[in-house]
């Protein structure tokens, strides 16, 4: 890893860019259009939105406007739990086509299993919603399937049916909260691991184990955050909507943490966990 355009191979063969731009509570408009611009300016190659964020036509928009051609990004979207179903499925993936302006999709998600709390028929529901993945991989649509905050028990029942495994698990991941046990079985089971939120929604920017490692390194706390999660295989998604911060967070290929610092954070407790749980939020909750 030496670069933004370095990049991961999916299980299909995709290759996926090992640092993505998140959009993750960008305004829509003119804030989200200038940051995904700004972004692909700077290098990236690789921008993640979703339907649920508001955001996919400015995010288009900020494709568009950058020059740089749209087979050199790598474009990722989430389907939303109110369209869940087979049917329902393919027109949600037909509208956010429309927004983004884009005929294909690189990666699109699941942004959220349905679980037992909200219908005894979880699983099946989860498996009618992959069968439009399916069909909509299969048709040239999208390049790469996956799922997003799904629990290993979410997974299996679907891994036991699907005709095409998931590729991608998205999930929260930073020091601080890195769901081991999911990462792993993920991992295991084919799927690349995605770090959503890999600054800990910034509140991991203030600890002290954190800075005491960027001090270190002469890197910023956000190197640290970003850094981590590459050295622990997973693809982070940094977020901002300032230009400075935005180029800043690309800085992360001119140093590495040792086995020692990648212990220490890993031991962190819980920090900055934004409190989304499939189990124990609902999944309305963004």
């Amino acid at each position: 890893m030496n670069k933004l355009t370095d990049t991961r191979t999916l299980t299909n063969g995709v290759k996926i860019p090992v640092v993505g731009f998140g959009t993750w509570q960008s305004p829509d408009g003119e804030i989200a259009r200038d940051a995904v611009r700004c972004a692909l300016e700077a290098g990236y190659r690789h921008v993640d939105t979703a339907a649920a964020y508001g955001n996919e036509e400015s995010v288009g928009e900020g494709i568009r406007l950058s020059g740089v051609k749209r087979e050199d990004i790598f474009l990722t979207t989430k389907h939303w739990i109110t369209d869940r179903g087979y049917e329902k499925t393919l027109a949600a993936c037909e509208a956010s086509l429309k927004r983004l302006g884009t005929d294909y999709i690189d990666l699109y998600l699941i942004h959220w299993p349905c679980v037992e709390k909200i219908s005894p028929d979880w699983a099946e529901i989860n498996l009618s919603t992959w069968r439009g993945f399916e069909k909509l991989y299969r048709d040239g649509k999208i390049r790469a399937i996956g799922v997003s905050n799904f629990l290993p028990k979410q997974l299996e029942p679907l891994l036991k049916e699907a005709e095409i495994p998931p590729m991608v698990n998205q999930i929260e991941f930073h020091p601080g909260y890195t769901q081991p046990e999911t990462a792993a079985w993920s991992r295991e089971h084919g799927m690349l691991v995605e770090a959503w939120s890999p600054l800990g929604c910034g509140t991991v920017l203030g600890d002290p184990t954190v800075n005491e490692i960027a001090a270190a390194h002469g890197k910023t706390a956000a190197h640290v955050c970003i850094r981590y999660a590459l050295q622990k295989d997973a693809v982070p998604l940094p977020k901002s909507v300032t230009p400075s911060r935005i180029v800043d967070n690309a800085n992360v290929f001119d140093f590495a943490l040792t086995d020692e610092e990648i212990a220490r954070l890993d031991a962190m407790p819980k920090t900055g966990y934004s409190g989304f749980y499939p189990d124990d939020a609902p999944a309305d909750a963004l």
